[in-house]
């Protein structure tokens, strides 16, 4: 409480000193960035780096604030998820707390971000903001090992996993640093050929000139399952752009977006460029709210479930904002019977396994030709029972715990009714209660039908629900009965059938032979009900630009 009211009369000073001086148009200006950056600090500092498990497992404490919130109205808990009953019965399994963040606080976020714009956009060349983006992944690689640990804990992924997603995600900063400077990026653009010609010749007249430029305020909202990787997906090319930015992380996985806003400042990111908004479940929607109906924001860019993706579209269209939507998925993973089958598996072990079956692009529908299944099975089984499921901190563990109790569940329900209507569970199919009550054992499950919501429904958790087919086009038409197109896999060693059958598919991504294909250099993105847009690549940085005709009459 002394450090609010100390903090106070420094602002209130600080803010009655710059109010004095400036002419009086400008006055107005100052002081609302003044309260929104008052309004905003308390998140900043809502982390006891004493009192909280995940502090004392970092060598950089700091990463995550240095300060004490205790008042439970102003802050809110962040749960381990591989915790076992008895430590979320004692409140052992809360590793941190971040502060309560709501609607007014997200938009004093974005009037900053607003009045950040001009500095960031026009003040700042192109080679500047890619050496920024550098810098700040090179503090991500520095502080590899915290941010893997803070990840792990605050979303129960194996830490192996998460020191590769350090990696995944400062690819983007790595990649969109070099298309910064690019013909192709902000500041950049084309002449074409005019078509106009000079009265009573055939001369040409003036130039076409195209002119990328930044869209402007960007809100950015990230899910729990890739707390890195997400937000460095969405902010390396929105900055590179010359683009501020307002980030809403999952209320599950706020402290690695804490931890990046750290070293975003660290690296020269100035105030108002990339601000941090964290709200828990019950604010998350008001704070959607204003992003999606604050005329400042320009864009939005989201990756989540598909509902909440059209009710962000429906919101948006007053304002006409511009949408990036990474939605809900369904994956099928076609095996077809000239498919090296060894190879099959292991594409489908990294597919569907990682991260607990909770990627966007996990293979769900295993669709198997009739005369392999019997191989398929066997030696995906013997695979399957090699995984280590456990806490993710723990040695040797190759399999985490599912986000929450809730979706455990939701599994659960599924096998049941699949088994009930004739699946066969060959192995897992129950909730593993002896580590935890968000553990659930990698299962699978064959003789599934089309109805069964194992099938026709994203699972987001570790099952193989499995169908046969006996024709290419057969194997084609259940694929393609979804209504979402993210992912699609699909094994054969037949080079015309590859073309043939990857240009059929109704999904955005296709991996042939492959299990992982999701790169910083590729893009990403679905069709149907999977979204708007693409992330990754160059027309992931063509999402944060506008295109500008301008013609010379010269």
């Amino acid at each position: 409480a002394s450090y609010n009211t100390l903090y106070f009369f420094y602002v209130w000073n600080k803010t009655m000193m710059m109010l004095i001086s400036p002419p009086l148009s400008k006055r107005s200006t100052i002081l609302a960035y003044c309260l929104a950056t008052k309004s905003i600090n308390h998140r900043v500092a809502s982390f006891s780096s004493s009192h909280y498990p995940v502090a004392s497992a970092l060598k950089d404490p700091s990463l995550l604030g240095d300060l004490t919130v205790s008042d439970v109205d102003t802050a809110f808990d962040v749960i381990d998820p591989g915790a076992s009953a008895g430590e979320l019965s004692d409140g052992s399994a809360v590793i941190g707390r971040v502060g309560l963040m709501g609607r007014d606080d997200a938009k004093a976020a974005i009037d900053k971000a607003s009045m950040a714009l001009k500095g960031w956009r026009d003040g700042t060349t192109a080679l500047q903001r890619s050496s920024i983006l550098s810098k700040w992944s090179s503090l991500i690689k520095e502080n590899s090992e915290d941010i893997a640990k803070i990840m792990t804990m605050e979303s129960g992924k194996p830490l192996h996993e998460s020191r590769g997603e350090v990696n995944y995600g400062t690819s983007f900063l790595d990649y969109y640093a070099g298309e910064a400077i690019r013909p192709n990026a902000a500041g950049g653009g084309f002449l074409s050929p005019t078509p106009f010609t000079h009265p009573g010749t055939s001369a040409p007249r003036g130039k076409i000139m195209a002119v990328y430029e930044a869209v402007g305020v960007c809100a950015l909202i990230t899910p729990w399952n890739f707390p890195i990787a997400m937000i460095t997906r969405k902010a390396g090319p929105a900055l590179a752009a010359g683009c501020t930015t307002v980030l809403k992380p999952s209320e599950l996985t706020p402290l690695t977006a804490v931890a990046l806003e750290t070293l975003a400042k660290r690296a020269g990111v100035p105030d108002g460029v990339f601000e941090v908004i964290t709200a828990d479940k019950g604010l998350t929607r008001e704070v959607g709210d204003e992003f999606c109906t604050n005329p400042i924001v320009k864009k939005i860019s989201f990756t989540g479930s598909t509902p909440v993706g059209k009710l962000l579209m429906k919101l948006s269209s007053d304002t006409m904002k511009r949408l990036s939507l990474e939605l809900g998925g369904n994956a099928a993973f076609i095996v077809f019977q000239d498919a090296d089958i060894d190879q099959a598996v292991d594409a489908a072990m990294a597919s569907k396994f990682r991260n607990a079956g909770q990627t966007c692009v996990c293979a769900d529908r295993f669709i198997i030709h009739k005369s392999v299944e019997d191989e398929f099975v066997t030696k995906l089984a013997g695979k399957v029972k090699q995984i280590s499921v456990g806490h993710g901190l723990k040695k040797g563990i190759t399999m985490g715990p599912v986000i929450t109790s809730d979706a455990v569940d939701n599994l659960k329900e599924k096998v049941e009714e699949a088994i009930a209507q004739g699946a066969k569970c060959v192995i897992g199919g129950s909730p593993l209660t002896n580590l935890g009550p968000n553990y659930f054992e990698p299962t699978i499950l064959t003789n599934t039908k089309e109805s069964d919501l194992v099938w026709c429904t994203e699972n987001f958790g570790p099952i193989v629900a499995i169908k046969t087919f006996e024709t290419e086009e057969e194997a084609l038409a259940l694929a393609n009965n979804s209504p979402v197109g993210l992912a699609s896999y699909f094994c054969t060693k037949d080079l015309s059938r590859s073309f043939r059958f990857s240009s059929s598919l109704e999904s955005g991504i296709v991996g042939l032979n492959e299990g992982i294909v999701s790169t910083a250099t590729a893009p990403f993105g679905g069709v149907k009900e999977s979204g708007l847009g693409r992330e990754g690549s160059i027309v992931g940085m063509n999402e944060y630009m506008e295109t500008k005709y301008v013609f010379m009459n010269v």
